[in-house]
């Protein structure tokens, strides 16, 4: 088991930014890849963002120049800033880590309970 527990969600205004965090064990967080999922009422999850061990980043076309994935070693914490939000970025935020980013894709590996980020206008 890989313990992943998001936070940072909330609301702010169309425009605003939040930064959302994933805290998992120390023991594992420096040599798997992670990423991050949303999945908004009515629609199928999507892959948001993923972090290689080597710091490889790839985003969705819909967050690309708005959010940054990145991870804090000393920390065991990764994060995605997110700028310029938009109310379509409204969703249930997932953090997700697998053994390698094929399977973050797939859907398999650890997820997060999830954190709520609402967008108004």
């Amino acid at each position: 088991q890989v313990p992943l527990v998001e936070s940072g969600g909330g609301l702010v205004q169309a425009g605003g930014s939040l930064r959302l965090s994933c805290a998992t064990s120390g023991s594992i967080f420096s040599i798997i890849p992670m990423g991050w999922y949303r999945q908004a009422p009515g629609k199928q999850r999507e892959l948001v963002a993923t972090l290689t061990r080597g710091g490889d980043t790839n985003y969705a076309d819909s967050v690309k120049g708005r959010f940054t994935i990145s991870r804090d070693n000393a920390k065991n914490t990764l994060y995605l800033q997110m700028n310029s939000l938009k109310q379509e970025d409204t969703a249930v935020y997932y953090c997700a880590a697998a053994t390698s980013v094929k399977a973050i894709i797939s859907g398999s590996g650890y997820w997060g309970q999830g954190t709520q980020v609402t967008v108004s206008s």
